[in-house]
């Protein structure tokens, strides 16, 4: 994978967040990659639990300072960078005091998911996109973990799909059974229509549940690997049915051929 440019979007990410499923391949896959002389970036929320501090983030003040419009709101947008210790691995903050000030990643103390995880999911998304136009940095492969970022690809289809620094990257979602209880704000479908969407593309979102999410997000990347052994049968056969190039679980024992050869062979 020698110089071909992968960014990653993932939800949460090690060492900045807590030990799982999605926190470590987000970082295990990057530097699989980083280590074959690969180039990457990684991009994730800059949650209010994360020691800004201890991480040595910092604001980048080149890319803040943009407004994007979430549900006809305008949301400034800053952007802060970190370094991951010993791997040179940069990593890309997402920040935003209204979606992303508070202590938690998506629910509250007493684990309610938060009103507005869909808002953030949205705001994550075009703020990846915007940044990464900002540093004129195109990537060959974008692959996204976890369903706080599943709104890329949806967004990359539809809301950017004219834009020409993008033509040829191709998409890959890695879908994990961490997922949530109940919906997210049951007005999710509209707020992504008010960006031209179109409906018929996105209709699962009516009810916007952590399967429904992971089927937009399938249905809008171009190959799909299921990275979590006990993935529900529900998601797994709609991944089978979709005709998208897909790569079964594999083990993390051996990950890293497997994951390579399929961005060879299947995906670029």
């Amino acid at each position: 994978m020698e110089d071909k440019r992968i960014l990653y979007v993932s939800s949460e990410v090690v060492p900045y967040l807590a030990e799982n499923e999605v926190s470590l391949m987000s970082y295990d896959v990057p530097k699989m990659i980083n280590d074959q002389g690969g180039q990457i970036r990684i991009f994730m929320p800059r949650y209010g639990n994360i020691n800004e501090r201890r991480h040595q983030l910092h604001e980048v003040i080149r890319l803040s300072g943009m407004n994007l419009v979430v549900n006809d709101m305008d949301m400034p947008l800053i952007i802060k960078v970190a370094s991951i210790p010993k791997e040179r691995i940069q990593v890309y903050f997402i920040d935003n005091d209204e979606y992303f000030k508070r202590k938690a990643t998506f629910s509250d103390e007493d684990g309610v998911l938060y009103p507005d995880n869909d808002e953030r999911a949205i705001f994550f998304a075009k703020g990846v996109v915007e940044t990464v136009k900002k540093l004129n940095w195109v990537p060959d492969i974008i692959h996204v973990h976890g369903w706080l970022a599943a709104m890329l690809p949806v967004y990359m289809k539809h809301y950017y799909k004219d834009e020409a620094l993008f033509a040829d990257t191709k998409i890959v979602t890695s879908v994990y059974n961490q997922s949530f209880d109940g919906t997210l704000d049951e007005n999710m479908l509209k707020k992504v229509l008010f960006d031209n969407v179109p409906e018929a593309d996105v209709s699962m979102l009516a009810v916007p549940d952590y399967t429904n999410i992971m089927k937009a997000t399938i249905a809008h990347s171009d190959a799909v690997i299921i990275a979590s052994e006990n993935l529900s049968d529900e998601l797994v056969s709609f991944i089978e049915a979709s005709g998208k190039p897909f790569l079964p679980f594999t083990s993390k024992d051996n990950f890293a051929s497997v994951y390579t050869n399929f961005y060879r062979n299947q995906v670029l």
